[in-house]
């Protein structure tokens, strides 16, 4: 099963960005793969963040433009979204402490670690110092093409 982080939701989202074709053919492949693909339930959030701002980079999605981006991946394009399970709190501070995790990359680990968790194997990202614990492979689709 395959994780995909914030960068290559709003990538294939904002039309204006450099990456928009290549993330969309991305989230594409994904929904094609028998094993399954998926996001943890923060990315939802920062993607929100990130799309909704209104300093956004062109324009601001309206809540109802993010809203509508994120059922099609869910109901059309089969994406699972992954919540954490009871007791994650202390998997991650323990995580963390073994991978000498510190500052904002605490947030990378809280998305792969519900991912894993989720049963991915592998997180897709565009984001060369994501910060993933053991088990999990990061792969840059948007560099391999």
């Amino acid at each position: 099963m395959i994780a995909i982080d914030t960068n290559l939701l709003v990538y294939a989202h904002r039309r204006a960005t450099q990456e928009h074709e290549e993330a969309k053919r991305v989230l594409e492949e994904a929904a094609q793969l028998p094993s399954g693909w998926g996001f943890a339930f923060p990315v939802l959030a920062e993607f929100w963040s990130v799309v909704t701002h209104p300093r956004a980079s062109g324009r601001p999605s309206a809540p109802d433009e993010a809203g509508s981006f994120i059922r099609s991946l869910v109901e059309g394009g089969k994406a699972q979204v992954w919540t954490p399970r009871t007791g994650f709190e202390k998997r991650l501070m323990a995580a963390a402490g073994k991978l000498g995790i510190v500052g904002v990359r605490v947030f990378d680990l809280q998305i792969a670690l519900i991912a894993k968790e989720a049963g991915a194997r592998q997180i897709w990202t565009h984001d060369s110092n994501f910060a993933a614990p053991p088990g999990i492979r990061v792969h840059d689709p948007l560099r391999q093409r």
